[in-house]
C-alpha cells in the first residue's frame, strides 16, 4: 500500500488529486492531506474524503511537523501542490510567496531526502517528490510557438518567479543528492472547487449575480485551458511512470482569450455583455501561454480527453449545483 503526502490537498488542484487517487485505488492507497488552510485552502473541498485520509493542519515550512508526518506514517510519495499561487497577491505582497514557494518547497525537499535515504546517493525503493508547477515559469509567448520542457525560465511576476525558483531547487536536489523527483508544468486550470479568485469561477459567480466582469487590458491575452480532472490524470502517470528528474509539461491544447472565455461564461448563463467591464492592464502581464505537451503523449501515453466546450459546460453545471459553496468562498474575499 503506497502512503501519500499531498500539500495543499484542500485546495483547487490538490483536492480534485486526492479524489482522483481515493477513487482510482479505492482501500488500497494511505493518504496524508497537509494544508495550512489559508484563505484558498478549504476543507469543504474534501468533506466527502474525510473519514477515507488523513488530514493535517500545518505550515509546509514546519519542519518539524513535516518530520512527525514522515515518521508516522513513512511516506511513499510527496506531491507538492502547497503554493501561494495569485499574480496580483504577489505584486502586493512577494515576500510571502517566497517564503512559502521557495523556502516551504525546500523544507519539504530536505525532509524526503532524510527520511527516504538509504546511502549518499541511494534511496528507498518506489518514492518519488513531485513538484506541481506551472507554464507561467516560461514568461510569456509571441502569436507563434509553444512552451517545450526546454524552453529557457522567463519568469515575469512575482509569483512566477518563485515557482521557477522552486522548481530549480527541485532540480539541484535531483543533481546534486540523486533525489527522485519529478517537476510538473500545467496551463490554466479549471473545473470544480476552483477558489474565486481566479478568472472563470469569479466572472461564473459574478454574472449569476449581475456583477460587473472586469477584464485586464484588451481581453486579448490568451491561455491554454486545461480541466482539472486530465490534470490529475497527467500527474498520476507522472508519479507512477516519470523517469526521474524529468520535467514534464501538461496542456490542454485549448487556446483562448479571456475576452472569449468571458464572453462564453455569459452567453452559457444567457447573461448580457454589458457586464463586461475593461480596467488597466495588470503589472507584467503575459500575453499568451500555450503548453506543447507532445513528451508526456509520446513517453507516457497521455492526453487530455476533454474538449473546452463540454468542460465549460460541465464546470458552470457544477457551480450551479453548489450555490453556497461558491458563495462561501466569495464571502471569503469580501465579495
Amino acid at each position: 500500500m503506497k502512503s501519500y503526502l499531498i500539500t495543499g490537498g484542500a485546495g483547487f488542484i490538490g483536492a480534485n488529486f486526492v479524489k482522483y487517487i481515493l477513487n482510482k485505488y479505492q482501500n488500497k492507497v494511505e493518504i496524508v492531506v497537509l494544508d495550512k488552510l489559508t484563505y484558498a485552502g478549504n476543507l469543504d473541498n474534501l468533506k466527502e474524503e474525510l473519514d477515507q485520509i488523513k488530514f493535517i493542519k500545518g505550515d509546509i515550512s514546519n519542519r518539524e511537523l513535516v518530520e512527525f508526518i514522515f515518521s508516522n506514517y513513512e511516506i511513499d510519495y510527496l506531491i507538492n501542490f502547497a503554493a501561494e499561487s495569485h499574480v496580483d497577491r504577489s505584486i502586493e505582497n512577494p515576500q510571502l510567496f517566497l517564503e512559502t514557494n521557495v523556502l516551504g518547497t525546500q523544507n519539504l525537499l530536505d525532509v524526503a531526502k532524510e527520511f527516504w535515504k538509504v546511502n549518499e546517493r541511494e534511496y528507498k525503493e518506489g518514492v518519488k517528490f513531485l513538484q506541481v508547477s506551472t507554464d507561467e515559469v516560461y514568461g510569456s509567448l509571441g502569436a507563434d510557438g509553444y512552451f517545450s520542457e526546454n524552453t529557457p525560465l522567463a519568469p515575469n511576476s512575482p509569483y512566477s518567479a518563485s515557482k521557477a525558483s522552486a522548481d530549480m531547487i527541485v532540480r539541484a536536489y535531483y543533481k546534486t543528492y540523486n533525489l527522485p523527483i519529478n517537476i510538473t508544468r500545467c496551463s490554466n486550470n479549471y473545473g470544480p472547487y476552483q477558489f474565486s479568485e481566479k478568472l472563470i469561477p469569479l466572472f461564473l459567480s459574478n454574472a449569476l449575480v449581475d456583477k460587473e466582469l472586469t477584464l485586464y487590458g484588451d481581453g486579448q491575452n490568451i491561455r491554454d485551458w486545461l480541466h482539472v480532472k486530465d490534470h490529475c490524470k497527467a500527474l498520476a502517470l507522472v508519479l507512477q511512470q516519470g523517469k526521474s528528474g524529468e520535467i514534464y509539461n501538461i496542456g490542454g491544447n485549448n487556446e483562448r482569450t479571456n475576452l472569449e472565455i468571458t464572453k462564453t461564461i455569459l452567453n452559457l448563463l444567457n447573461k448580457s455583455e454589458s457586464l463586461i467591464t475593461y480596467i488597466k492592464d495588470r503589472l507584467g502581464h503575459d500575453r499568451r501561454y500555450a503548453i506543447d505537451a507532445t513528451k508526456i503523449k509520446r513517453e507516457l501515453g497521455w492526453k487530455a480527453e476533454y474538449t473546452f466546450t463540454e468542460g465549460i459546460k460541465e464546470t458552470i453545471q457544477w457551480y450551479l449545483d453548489n450555490k453556497k459553496w461558491w458563495q462561501k468562498t466569495k464571502n471569503q474575499r469580501g465579495d
